[in-house]
């Protein structure tokens, strides 16, 4: 079953039409039998003979792209003149750039911005180091970091191919929260490496993100800096995906009258993501947690298993079942897939108990596709912009560091986690409430600065704050 158009693959054609009647007719029909999609048009130029447009047109993948330009290619009294594809379009040059804040228009500012007045800074600075806080961009700016060894569903592709995801999560933070943010992609082969490098980088900046670092490396160095480190740090495959699930979860349980006490989750994917959620969950009350990988469920005494994993085994799945995950699958209240594309069956979702909570979470191609789960579950979510109910990291993340930045803490503690996830999960009102829409739409740009205002207090509450 195929996917729907997207703007993922979106193109634009830019043709020149017989000006008589039906061409435009013809051209739309062959391109909606292509089976893509015209999202717009830009106005007509009339050429005495000719009519000259833009189409803008979504499509599934590329190799759709390519059907549809080559249908397009074919149609008498309709020229192709050139089409581009409007993400790589988009990404061009890159995503972000450096901005001033202060003027330089005279000597005065500049005296002021640099030599001479900048040395009074630096002073200030050099005899209290907190103020490099307030005085510099550490106040506000966050190191997204990155080795490039588990970038999205794609793997490890390394630091180049990483850097488009690393400067999209810049302009996320920036657009959705004001945070200034800028990408460190380290060509590096050990952890600790990037141990080493991050505490070197890190008088630069007020908080690090760490980002796309393979497990159970992530693990590690999240763990190691957060101990080296004065300021926040957050891995946010980790936590933003956790934060983001918990909401959804309470959502759907308020939804449909449940108690999160009381289900029995099947989290599949036991990398940095997958033990995160399971850690969250089981913070929040969860009933039942089982986790599976690639060996099967994981359950104390298990062989295979790395530290993080030796922790989730411990503290979950009490009954110790075992089996693939269509054995573990049997009964349960909940799907969480955080692992790769077509794991599921809807033969699978009916061995769950009636009417699941199935988040398909894997990107870009979920567990199982909300196609094939139609009419199966209670509540349905991906990881995908194109399907109700995205479970999408950046309802997290700028609120988090917002919220940080806000209370000047030097740590993320699980209690301003959960504090995001209540926050979140409130931003969906009582009336808008429904199957459909258990998360907030990622364009609301009340949710971070709410996430934030609670990671604040939260901050303050656990005593994580320099003043």
């Amino acid at each position: 079953m195929p996917f729907l158009p997207t703007a993922a693959f979106s193109i634009v054609l830019h043709v020149e039409l017989d000006n008589v009647p039906n061409t435009l007719g013809r051209l739309t029909t062959a391109i909606g039998e292509a089976g893509a999609n015209i999202v717009s048009m830009g106005g007509f130029d009339v050429r005495g003979d000719l009519l000259v447009n833009d189409v803008c047109v979504n499509c599934r993948d590329e190799e759709h792209s390519l059907e549809v330009v080559k249908k397009v290619e074919e149609l008498s009294g309709v020229t192709l003149v050139s089409w581009y594809d409007r993400t790589f379009a988009m990404h061009e040059g890159g995503k972000i750039e450096v901005k001033a804040l202060c003027p330089v228009n005279d000597r005065h500012d500049l005296s002021m911005a640099y030599t001479p007045g900048v040395a009074r800074i630096c002073m200030a600075i050099h005899e209290n180091p907190e103020r490099s806080h307030e005085l510099t961009i550490r106040k506000n700016t966050v190191a997204i970091v990155t080795d490039g060894t588990a970038v999205l569903g794609l793997g490890d592709i390394g630091p180049l191919a990483a850097m488009p995801v690393m400067e999209g999560k810049a302009l996320l933070f920036k657009e959705f929260a004001g945070v200034d943010a800028f990408p460190i992609c380290l060509d590096v082969t050990d952890p600790q490496e990037i141990i080493d490098t991050v505490i070197r980088l890190a008088p630069t900046f007020g908080g690090i993100n760490l980002e796309d670092i393979a497990a159970p490396a992530a693990f590690a160095v999240e763990e190691a800096l957060k101990e080296a480190l004065d300021i926040p740090v957050f891995h946010d495959d980790q936590h933003g995906t956790a934060v983001v699930t918990l909401a959804a979860l309470w959502n759907a349980c308020r939804l449909t009258g449940r108690n999160i006490e009381d289900l029995s989750v099947v989290i599949a994917g036991m990398g940095a993501a997958g033990v995160a959620v399971g850690k969250i969950l089981y913070n929040a009350g969860v009933g039942e947690i089982v986790g599976v990988d690639r060996t099967g469920a994981v359950y104390s005494g298990r062989d295979n298993l790395n530290s993080a994993k030796e922790w989730f085994a411990t503290n979950t799945n009490p009954e110790r079942k075992m089996g693939t995950l269509q054995d573990v699958l049997v009964g349960a209240d909940v799907f969480i897939g955080v692992s790769g594309p077509g794991l599921l069956t809807a033969a699978d979702l009916r061995t769950m108990s009636p009417e699941p909570f199935v988040f398909a979470m894997a990107n870009p191609d979920p567990e199982i596709r909300p196609e094939e789960a139609d009419g199966l579950a209670a509540v349905m979510a991906t990881g995908r912009s194109d399907y109700p109910n995205q479970i999408n990291n950046v309802l997290a993340f700028p609120g988090i560091f917002r919220g940080a930045f806000d209370a000047q803490a030097t740590d993320i503690t699980e209690n301003m986690k959960l504090a995001a996830a209540r926050a979140i999960a409130e931003s969906v009102s009582d009336d808008d409430l429904t199957a459909q829409f258990v998360v907030p739409s990622v364009f609301d740009k009340e949710v971070p600065f709410a996430v934030a205002k609670a990671v604040a207090e939260a901050a303050r509450a656990d005593g994580v704050c320099r003043s």
